[in-house]
């Protein structure tokens, strides 16, 4: 303490500036201005999406190892219904594709293919809900980080300009608040979205993996041979 006592004695500032060292990070968040409401606000957002749909993509990936096997067995046993429940008591997108292509039986292989692929267009567009929303909140943080750059400027020279020839240091640290802590929130939310936006679509991607897989195995049920 005697050290940073002398320090600021040296370059002729009093010691109760030292107070600054204490602010909180809310503190910090206030002083960056009305910005920093959407940009909180945003940032909630994307992490309430990104949470849902982590849950929701990771529960869609789960797999029953015995799913394609059972229904295999059923349908050349000629158990279609039983095929048809299990598909309804399996909560997965698979499970709902290929009881789209089951209710299809007896159509030729392209239309049952056809239905198969369509069902699984709607379950990988109900995996992406929000997805546009998140990418929006990503690219937008920083814009609004630089808006408030911007703006903490404009209040920095706005000072300035009013002061005339007796400007002082402490005249200017609003504006350079507002523009550092808006910048700092609004790249830091930004960086955080971007990652946590191509984390949620790698794990789609490898549902559709899964979800194209089980549709190549149940084609090749349909086209086995009748034993």
């Amino acid at each position: 303490m005697g050290f940073l006592q002398f320090a600021m004695q040296d370059v002729n500032l009093p010691v109760e500036t030292t107070v600054d060292s204490h602010m909180t990070l809310l503190d910090f968040a206030m002083k960056g201005g009305w910005v920093m409401v959407p940009i909180v606000l945003l940032s909630f957002v994307a992490a309430y999406i990104f949470i849902e749909r982590f849950y929701v993509i990771k529960k869609a990936s789960q797999q029953d190892m015995s799913f394609m096997n059972r229904i295999k067995d059923y349908i050349h046993e000629g158990r279609i219904e039983a095929a048809l429940a299990l598909c309804s008591s399996t909560d997965s997108p698979a499970a709902r594709m290929i009881e789209k292509g089951i209710n299809r039986l007896g159509r030729p292989l392209h239309d049952i293919s056809t239905a198969i692929e369509n069902a699984g267009k709607l379950e990988i567009s109900k995996l992406e809900k929000s997805f546009p929303t998140l990418a929006t909140i990503t690219g937008a943080e920083p814009m609004l980080g630089f808006l408030g750059t911007v703006i903490g400027m404009v209040k920095s020279f706005y000072a300035m300009s009013q002061a005339g020839s007796n400007i002082d240091v402490s005249l200017l640290s609003d504006g350079i608040y507002t523009a550092l802590i808006t910048t700092v929130a609004g790249l830091s939310v930004g960086i955080l979205g971007f990652f946590a936006y191509n984390t949620l679509v790698v794990r789609v991607e490898k549902v559709v993996f899964n979800m194209e897989a089980t549709l190549t195995e149940f084609m090749d049920i349909l086209n086995e041979p009748v034993k």
